[in-house]
């Protein structure tokens, strides 16, 4: 939990926050932390997380726009291809957070000073 003035916020709900993730992206971000070494593919994601595979896709698409996915194409012999996803090793994916939180404290600091 984070104390900020009279509330708390669990660190997931930042995360969520900062990422501007829904529930399932967010979960498929944990599940994808939790399988760092394994390349997966959108279908992959779903089966292992009972959820419909055009979530799936969507969640992987936003995960993968900001930076927080590796992207490998995987071709199909015989014509044709598909895409497999790892996660960023999870120190980048902190920097990320980071320097999203800094860019809010900088835009209170300018924000409070005006007042």
């Amino acid at each position: 939990m984070v104390n900020f003035a009279c509330k708390k916020f669990d660190l997931s709900e930042i995360i969520k926050c900062s990422l501007s993730l829904t529930k399932i992206e967010c979960k498929i971000l944990k599940f994808l932390l939790k399988n760092e070494d394994d390349w997966l593919s959108s279908t992959d994601i779903a089966k292992k997380m009972g959820v419909g595979r055009s979530t799936a896709q969507k969640a992987v698409k936003k995960l993968n726009e900001k930076k927080i996915l590796n992207q490998r194409q995987q071709n199909i012999e015989g014509g044709g291809y598909f895409f497999v996803y790892q996660i960023e090793n999870k120190q980048k994916v902190r920097k990320i957070i980071t320097d999203i939180v800094h860019e809010w404290v900088n835009d209170f600091e300018k924000e409070i000073n005006k007042w």
